[in-house]
């Protein structure tokens, strides 16, 4: 006040100047008062990491809500051990941030005290001997202004190395207390480092020599993030409970044996599991676990770092040098699906690689002659059977599905250059999912397939599903399959619970909801019990007890969550517990050794496997080539854009399923088709034909707009696409 009525701030300033620049002092300020922080304990019934906000701040804006009292945190910070006054904290920074002068004060109070916190953090063990000193990071966090210009250049950057020396106790408390912030506040926390990150790449030039894992700030803040987004995980939605663990299907070498990679002292390039984060263990919770955080997933992606970053070099960082070499895969919520879809094709290729070697070594020393490929022979009309053969033998030697599979039709001339895999894998699936086989259900509703408990099929035929699945993302190919999200959620290591029956039982899921909202009386209105039905294969009800003496147990409102968390258990888990053990079971075979479960969430696992429901023509266009006399500029091909881009989106998607295989894209969007426009012949009334297994499209030169127009709707509409990209 005195400040403000002299309007001299100059007293002010040194204040701020000897407080903000020494973390002793910092450290020491903004404490609570320890009677009211007790009170507050006893009164409050929520633990550390609940997310017990008004909702009122989740309607308005980040700009407008970010100012006002975070009465969240204010009383969650005492269940998190801290004992700093965030709402005093806050009031303070109101006022300070509205003064020119002490703005400029607070900025180089920053860049004073940053190196002096990174090495009493480095070399004096501050917060191990005071664990109060994560107060400096708290203080300085909320700070709404670090992302202007003036931080970003010199003092953000410092801190952030600072903080990134906190052990990880400290980032996990430090997450507990910001999952507890009400939205615009941890949204402006991860704003702040994301434009850090970016200022700091369009700043600067990265290149082979030059690589943007090198720069100390957009590393640490990428760390910074982390924390970040575990507190965003931690204060949504979150399951930790429903996890299965892989199950031992797969015969591992005995841990005493020595493999070639190990006596050559190659171990550390074909590892078979990423390390361990340990923030999220610290924590108790993982990314898999996330029902709805509290910030999109993808608003952590930065798209400016995914430019820039050479992934073939960061691979190696993160098999090979992780200890010693930052590798932004270990932080892979920051990068895009198709940055780490080609991560996944490097680890891929490499274990194809590492296979073909190993045999080609075994086969001289054994005096056999090497097989570096995957060999499948097969016949069209048998194709499941000889599949099933072949896969029998592979379980002797399961090392052999790290070879590039390469297929060979009985009969039939053609080197496998990858057309020949995709149309295997689209036989195999055609034949599969054949109603009359009755492995799956299809939902009209939902279009979308689910095992079929009932089913007489044996363990292999599922076990085949899942392998093709597997090999489907080991060899880059897109599948046109369409199972709703909990089957990716399950092969990630999750139980199916009530929640996704809204996606693959929509119907049984709202008769659910109905029930757990009913406001009569439950027993006497529903007259159910703990026993349920349903058909079986030949539509004869059968009947299963959710526990003991289940027809003798009234469903009532006390016990009605039981009764719905039992009936989804049963559905999505206990009652194809052989059909979906069997089939995942084939697809680690493919993948367990693979960075695939640390690398993508459930949702990335569909895209990879099934490809995007985006599609951008204009992208599709440039990417195009041309054969037999047409170019980009003939005629007919300016006609035939015209007419594809003038389709409506269903009409798009047949075009697509008819050229391709599938209505989908593949990873990174229709840019990454390449796509063959060939000339089949002068003006005919032939319709136009494709070879989707190649993505070409045969188009007879028509003599008019019109004419090629309803030769090719003709075609598309009338044409049955099952396939593969």
């Amino acid at each position: 006040i005195f400040c403000e009525t002299e309007g001299d701030y100059s007293a002010l300033v040194r204040v701020i100047g000897r407080v903000f620049s020494n973390a002793e002092a910092l450290m020491k300020s903004f404490r609570k008062d320890e009677s009211n922080a007790t009170g507050n304990l006893e009164s409050s019934q929520v633990t550390c990491g609940d997310n017990q906000k008004k909702q009122t701040t989740d309607k308005m804006g980040a700009s407008s809500a970010a100012t006002l009292p975070d009465e969240g945190a204010c009383e969650m910070s005492n269940l998190c051990n801290v004992t700093v006054d965030i709402c005093a904290v806050r009031r303070v920074y109101d006022r300070l941030l509205a003064i020119d002068q002490v703005e400029a004060a607070l900025v180089n109070a920053l860049i004073y005290l940053s190196p002096n916190v990174e090495l009493d953090l480095e070399y004096l063990d501050a917060y191990e001997t005071n664990p109060d000193y994560l107060n400096v990071f708290i203080i300085v966090m909320e700070n709404s202004n670090l992302h202007s210009p003036e931080y970003l250049e010199l003092a953000l950057p410092q801190f952030c190395k600072a903080m990134s020396k906190l052990p990880v106790t400290a980032l996990a408390r430090l997450a507990k207390l910001w999952s507890t912030y009400s939205l615009p506040h941890i949204r402006r926390v991860m704003e702040t480092f994301q434009q850090l990150i970016t200022f700091t790449i369009v700043s600067n030039q990265y290149d082979d020599e030059n690589l943007v894992n090198d720069d100390d700030t957009v590393v640490t803040a990428t760390q910074c993030l982390k924390v970040v987004f575990y507190a965003s995980i931690q204060g949504g939605e979150v399951d930790t409970e429903n996890n299965t663990e892989d199950e031992e299907i797969l015969h591992g070498r005995n841990s005493d044996d020595l493999t070639l990679h190990e006596l050559l002292g190659e171990e550390q390039l074909y590892r078979k599991a990423p390390p361990v984060e340990i923030l999220a263990k610290e924590l108790g919770v993982r990314p898999i676990d996330s029902i709805k955080p509290l910030i999109p997933f993808e608003e952590f992606i930065n798209e400016s770092l995914n430019e820039v970053l050479e992934m073939d070099k960061d691979f190696t960082y993160f098999k090979v040098d992780s200890d010693i070499k930052f590798s932004f895969q270990s932080c892979p919520f920051i990068l895009s699906i198709f940055t780490k879809s080609q991560g996944l094709y490097y680890d891929n290729r490499i274990q194809m690689y590492s296979e073909r070697r190993l045999r080609a070594l075994y086969s001289l020393v054994q005096g056999h002659e090497p097989e570096p490929y995957l060999n499948l022979k097969v016949r069209r009309d048998h194709i499941i059977d000889d599949a099933l053969v072949r896969l029998e033998m592979i379980m002797e030697n399961p090392s052999d599905l790290k070879k590039q599979l390469v297929v060979e039709f009985e009969g039939e001339q053609g080197v496998d250059e990858g057309g020949l895999s995709k149309e295997f894998f689209q036989l195999v699936l055609e034949e599969i999912f054949n109603p009359d086989i009755g492995m799956f259900t299809y939902s009209d509703e939902t279009k979308l397939y689910w095992f079929n408990s009932s089913s007489l099929e044996n363990e292999a035929q599922y076990t085949l599903v899942g392998l093709v699945l597997g090999l489907a993302i080991y060899n880059n190919c897109i599948l046109d399959v369409h199972f709703p999200m909990i089957v990716y959620r399950k092969l990630m290591g999750k139980r199916g619970t009530y929640l996704d029956l809204s996606d693959s039982h929509p119907v049984l899921h709202q008769s659910l909801r109905e029930l757990l909202e009913y406001t009569g009386n439950v027993e006497e209105d529903m007259s159910l019990t703990f026993q349920i039905s349903h058909t079986d294969l030949f539509g004869s009800p059968v009947f299963y007890d959710l526990k003991e003496q289940a027809e003798q147990i009234p469903v009532t409102t006390e016990n009605r969550q039981e009764f719905v968390n039992l009936y989804a258990d049963y559905i999505l888990n206990r009652s194809v517990e052989r059909q979906f053990t069997a089939f995942k079971k084939g697809f680690l075979m493919v993948t367990s050794e693979s960075p695939l479960k640390h690398l993508f969430r459930p949702e990335e696992v569909e895209l990879l496997i099934c490809g995007s429901r985006k599609l951008d023509f204009e992208a599709l266009e440039k990417a195009t080539e041309y054969d037999g006399g047409y170019s980009k500029d003939t005629r007919i091909i300016k006609d035939f854009w015209e007419t594809v881009h003038s389709f409506g989106e269903e009409q798009k998607r047949l075009f697509l399923q008819f050229t391709t295989g599938t209505d989908r894209a593949p990873v990174g969007g229709l840019g990454k088709i390449k796509m063959v426009i060939a000339k089949n012949g002068s003006d005919t009334d032939r319709l136009p034909t494709s070879h989707t297994c190649f993505n070409t499209l045969l188009l007879p030169e028509y003599s008019s707009k019109e004419k090629l127009r309803e030769r090719l709707l003709k075609a598309i509409t009338f044409a049955k696409g099952f396939g593969m990209l």
